[in-house]
């Protein structure tokens, strides 16, 4: 499904990010124009020191930019404090990293229940793992699941707070290809089922056959973008 026709929900203008300064600087994005929209599966494709990351994270509200503008929705991200970052953050953003960050002494229950007390309105934790076809490891320990298991606790954990937005940051990185699938079925679930607008930062091109639109990053600017018109389910790629 092509969404251009959606709602704005992200807007970058200008978008420039330098680490250092002089000799040393490190440009990692050079000046991005990009739009998002309500509802898409989009994958930052392209390979490491693209950009790709450090876009994502001025998206959540993670690092400022070091210029330019990012809107979400109607407000300017780039004008907010700290107070507002992290409001925004803990309502309207949920994170999936490649490594699944877990407490090990909580089951996985209780490892999705750490967001949904401080949630405005958040699913059971039961309803979030069966989300991601967890319903029967409610009651185990990360130590007792699997890597792809654990990769999908975490994704559960940041749908839980039901964000409008959910970013993943090469979140198949550290699974073979079976499990990883899986992941990104769970992905592709809760972006059709509670309509989630969904980033996934990846340097594995066949994921990009899943997606609605793909973003191809190179050199800290965005080298090509494309829309899907006809996605692949996440269960019929393979690599």
């Amino acid at each position: 499904m092509l969404r251009s026709s959606g709602r704005v929900i992200f807007r970058t203008r200008g978008l420039t990010k330098v680490y250092g300064s002089g000799d040393v600087a490190v440009h990692a994005l050079r000046g991005i124009d990009l739009e998002l929209y309500e509802g898409e599966l989009i994958v930052l494709l392209g390979p490491s020191g693209s950009g790709k990351s450090t876009f994502l994270n001025i998206l959540g509200g993670l690092d400022p930019p070091t210029a330019g503008q990012v809107f979400f929705r109607d407000q300017e991200l780039t004008a907010f404090d700290d107070g507002s970052l992290t409001s925004y953050r803990r309502n309207h953003v949920g994170f999936v990293f490649q490594f699944y960050n877990l407490i090990p002494s909580l089951t996985a229950r209780e490892n999705v229940a750490l967001v949904t007390e401080i949630a405005i309105d958040p699913m059971r934790p039961e309803d979030a793992l069966a989300l991601v076809g967890l319903e029967d490891r409610d009651d185990h320990f990360p130590a007792q699941l699997s890597g792809g298991e654990q990769q999908r606790v975490a994704i559960a954990r940041a749908i839980a707070k039901r964000p409008e937005v959910l970013l993943s940051d090469e979140p198949t990185g550290a699974l073979d290809s079976q499990t990883g699938i899986v992941v990104l079925e769970a992905i592709e679930t809760v972006n059709r089922e509670l309509g989630t607008t969904s980033v996934v930062i990846t340097h594995n091109a066949v994921i990009a056959d899943m997606a609605d639109r793909v973003i191809d990053f190179a050199d800290g600017r965005i080298h090509s973008l494309r829309e899907n018109a006809h996605k692949r389910p996440a269960r019929e790629l393979s690599w």
